[in-house]
């Protein structure tokens, strides 16, 4: 079946479902794909809003990268031509499908990009998670040449398969995502999930709860009245579009100040094992802690914890309740450049860097 591995092909479509339950897979698989078909690498792309953070496989990871931060995603011509097809009906797009001849593709700006990272002819395999399309899109380079017709007809058999791994994948996902923020309403622990646009996709009872003026939904977004913030998670969030799934996205703790309130403390976690998987698109976990409801730990126990003298455990406990230098200092009589210096001590000694740490960390003793 011309430079395609029909046996191994078939191998790998009949794996897939390793996927489902571990999203990590298809990178992996895909990969093998990619080998079976003699080509140089694949990734997974939505058909309408294209994102850093699918699956590809690390043989085209600077045209992936390069794919994103150019912006090529927002103009991708095999797109824009390539989806009206599939969702006709037609399983599998090449280039030759798009394109008059050779000279108009090699002029249009993505495949500028190709050229640049040895890449030049691709095949697009589209199939279903639940109504929604994807594509599988198998990157050549000019030497391995165009896909031809005996292959795109092998590459047929693929969408079959990859629309039960997807769907299945989405269901199992959207179960697991539920079951965590479940079980940390059996704790009292308000928790939601956020996809890579900040929406929010799964919310528990006592998330809920906690809703009010100073943090509510608007349009499935969640709207804080806090700028500072809103600010440190929107960055938080525009950095998240920037990278790939691959790359870690450290974040400390958001405090939400309130108004004749405690703030409210947002512990941020990455979204892992089959909740993880592209087709549910949960990126982050938001843990929330209201201080209002919150016991700082006894004073003895953060001297004999940290090392803590007396007036920095005390100190400490106020800082855990979310109190502004200002307010500490006002609390304590005390200057403000001595509180920031007791507050500097207490970092030095606890080993963290900014308040919201200090308040996380001690919310869990």
């Amino acid at each position: 079946m011309g430079k395609v591995d029909l046996a191994r092909l078939h191998e790998v479509a009949a794996r897939l479902g390793e996927a489902v339950v571990d999203p990590s897979r298809w990178p992996i698989l895909i990969d093998e794909i990619s080998r079976a078909t003699n080509s140089r690498g694949a990734i997974l792309l939505q058909s309408d809003v294209r994102t850093a953070d699918v699956p590809g496989t690390e043989s085209i990871r600077d045209f992936i990268d390069g794919y994103f931060a150019n912006n090529l995603h927002t103009t991708d011509v095999r797109a824009k031509r390539g989806v009206p097809l599939l969702l006709s009906g037609r399983p599998v797009i090449r280039d030759q499908d798009l394109f008059r001849n050779e000279r108009e593709m090699l002029a249009d700006p993505l495949y500028a990009h190709c050229e640049r990272n040895g890449l030049r002819w691709f095949a697009g395999v589209g199939f279903y998670s639940g109504s929604a399309l994807w594509g599988l899109t198998v990157q050549r380079s000019n030497r391995e040449g165009p896909f031809d017709d005996r292959e795109i007809g092998a590459l047929a058999m693929l969408p079959r398969f990859l629309t039960e791994a997807a769907t299945l994948s989405r269901a199992v996902g959207q179960q697991a995502l539920s079951q965590a923020t479940n079980a940390l309403q059996l704790v009292r622990k308000p928790a939601l999930a956020l996809d890579l646009f900040g929406n929010v996709i799964d919310m528990n009872s006592a998330a809920e709860r906690l809703l009010g003026p100073h943090l509510h939904m608007r349009s499935r977004r969640l709207v804080i009245q806090d700028g500072v913030a809103a600010k440190e998670l929107d960055r938080l969030i525009l950095r998240m579009r920037c990278i790939t799934d691959l790359t870690p996205l450290p974040a400390a703790p958001i405090i939400i100040r309130r108004e004749s309130q405690r703030p409210v403390l947002v512990d941020i976690l990455p979204v892992t094992g089959s909740a993880r998987t592209p087709f549910v698109g949960a990126r982050l976990m938001l843990l929330l802690t209201d201080l209002q409801d919150l016991r700082p730990p006894p004073r003895e126990t953060l001297k004999r914890m940290f090392g803590l003298t007396d007036s920095e455990a005390q100190f400490a406990q106020a800082m855990a309740t979310g109190l502004s230098i200002q307010e500490a200092a006002d609390e304590f009589a005390i200057a403000v450049e001595t509180a920031c210096k007791r507050l500097k001590a207490v970092f030095a000694k606890t080993e963290v860097h900014r308040q919201g740490e200090l308040v996380a960390l001690l919310s869990r003793l």
